[in-house]
């Protein structure tokens, strides 16, 4: 049975000829969990690696006033980058995932994932190949929040006029944006970092258009 769940979700281990993550394989654990558990929280110890086969898991941490940020999801075929991390540097979790649907799941002691990493080149390029993917996910995301709304509503108000050349200033385009005027010098200046226009006194030229359309494409599918 697990054989062929290996072959369905991580059919590179099923495929390797590898004898270290054939023990891997046999080590793995298969465990269900329902809908609205804890799978970790915050200071809980890393003891295992985690290998998702079918359901959905959210990971997410509590701002100060309560609300809830979504830090990504982990769902089939693919591991969760918190735990890989605290597995790798040895530390406690710093947020907390439960599951959004009926879960079930690899499980593989934490000694011998840390066997497998120092003993197979399989397992390693495997394991940094995953938590460097999902890492830039989290990433993205977190510039998604942290930027998002103020970049989508100044990509609009450029893309407004269909000109690449528009003679606004900053607290111009601030009042219509309804924000602050260094927020808005801030995110074109981050713009023009990009290459994305060029900015001088009361003038904002070289409107990259297809780059600030590609912007709010991204920001739409999310």
């Amino acid at each position: 049975m697990n054989q062929t769940l290996w072959k369905q979700h991580f059919p590179e281990f099923a495929a390797s000829t590898d004898k270290i993550v054939a023990q891997f394989m046999t080590s793995a654990t298969l465990v269900s969990m329902p809908l609205g558990q804890h799978v970790f929280y915050p200071g809980k110890a890393c003891e295992n690696y985690l290998l998702m086969l079918s359901g959905r898991v959210k990971a997410q941490i509590l701002s100060p006033d309560g609300r809830e940020i979504v830090l990504y999801h982990v769902e089939a075929g693919e591991s969760c980058v918190l735990t890989t991390s605290c597995l790798l540097g040895g530390n406690d979790y710093p947020a907390e995932g439960f599951t959004e649907s009926e879960v079930t799941a690899f499980v593989i002691p934490a000694h011998i994932f840390h066997r497998c990493l120092e003993q197979s080149s399989f397992f390693r390029e495997f394991v940094f190949r995953n938590f460097s993917k999902r890492l830039a996910d989290v990433i993205k995301r977190m510039e998604s929040l942290a930027f998002g709304s103020v970049d989508q509503k100044l990509a609009k108000a450029l893309l407004a006029s269909g000109e690449q050349t528009i003679h606004k200033t900053h607290n111009e385009l601030a009042l219509e944006l309804g924000t602050a005027r260094e927020v808005v010098s801030r995110h074109l200046k981050r713009f023009e970092s990009y290459g994305w226009l060029t900015l001088s006194r009361g003038c904002i030229a070289n409107i990259n258009l297809q780059a600030l359309s590609k912007l709010l494409d991204a920001s739409e599918a999310h």
